[in-house]
């Protein structure tokens, strides 16, 4: 059989690994972290909005 033929009879000899274990992978939860986070803005909302138009205008 050459590259890129497709055999039928190949259809019916795959076998699958379905038997997983309670073990792989990694748990969501194991990585978890309760916690807050606060930002402080120094800059006003005019200079925040002067910086946006600059951004604008370079783009």
């Amino acid at each position: 059989m050459g590259f890129g033929s497709y055999d039928e009879t190949e259809q019916d000899n795959q076998e699958y690994d379905t038997d997983f274990e309670d073990d792989d992978g990694v748990s969501a939860e194991e990585n978890a972290h309760d916690g807050d986070v606060e930002f402080e803005f120094t800059a006003s909302n005019d200079e925040l909005l002067d910086r946006l138009e600059d951004i604008k205008e370079n783009t």
